[in-house]
């Protein structure tokens, strides 16, 4: 491509050899084109840019994108195949980030000047605590959840709810509250509850069925089979015995 002689010479010769030497190596350009290529999707980029930040499991990126794991999974794989992010194993989960390469960073930064948006961890001003983001500490997310669900003890919040709200994965979430409090999320919770339902039947006039209620039981009947296997009485009994 060095002997090609252009029909009008604007600049330097030698500048003009260069610039046609680096036309001539075809195949770079063939890579610059495919990376841009599989950030020609919104849902991609989203996705990127979110790896840029901070390293996170297909549950909690379908959370935060509110898709579905598979429609993520398949987004995931033409990124990681084209080396814009990375993944690690730990235990059965897989985590993904943005690569540590100049390629990955100039796409995140050109995304980032385009938007006109400013990177997390850039100083700025302090988010008021309702909208700041939640703990990445499963321990703490634990410890979170148990407070939560002491202050509802008449809901019955899914597991599954609890995963997105706190961006855990429902497994990872388990394994940390049996670490925390030494047992399952389902039996603590079902101990609370049986010790709040004998703390109202002790002390206050409410009827069976409002104590069910108060403890997250739909179902009378429900309750006063927990209650009898957890205290080996019926509620009655229990709050004639006080």
């Amino acid at each position: 491509m060095n002997d090609i002689h252009l029909p009008h010479q604007h600049g330097e010769g030698e500048e003009t050899v260069l610039i046609q030497a680096q036309l001539g190596r075809v195949e770079h350009f063939q890579t610059v084109a495919e990376v841009f290529r599989q950030l020609g999707d919104t849902t991609r980029i989203r996705i990127f840019w979110l790896l840029c930040h901070c390293e996170e499991c297909v549950v909690n990126i379908s959370a935060m994108l509110e898709m579905s794991s598979p429609a993520v999974s398949h987004h995931l794989r033409p990124l990681r195949n084209s080396g814009l992010i990375v993944s690690r194993r730990d235990g059965k989960e897989v985590y993904y980030r943005a690569s540590d390469t100049p390629q990955s960073r100039l796409l995140h930064q050109m995304i980032e000047q385009v938007m006109e948006v400013t990177c997390p961890k850039q100083d700025g001003p302090a988010e008021p605590p309702e909208e700041r983001e939640h703990p990445s500490d499963p321990y703490e997310i634990a410890r979170r959840v148990h407070d939560e669900l002491l202050q509802h003890m008449d809901r019955r919040i899914p597991i599954e709810e609890l995963s997105k709200r706190y961006l855990i994965n429902p497994t990872t979430l388990k394994a940390a509250f049996k670490s925390v409090y030494g047992t399952s999320l389902a039996a603590h919770m079902r101990q609370h509850r049986m010790e709040q339902a004998a703390k109202l039947l002790r002390t206050s006039d409410m009827t069976i069925a409002a104590v069910a209620q108060a403890v997250g039981y739909d179902s009378q009947s429900k309750f006063t089979t927990a209650f009898k296997s957890f205290f080996h009485m019926l509620p009655r009994e229990y709050r004639r015995q006080t």
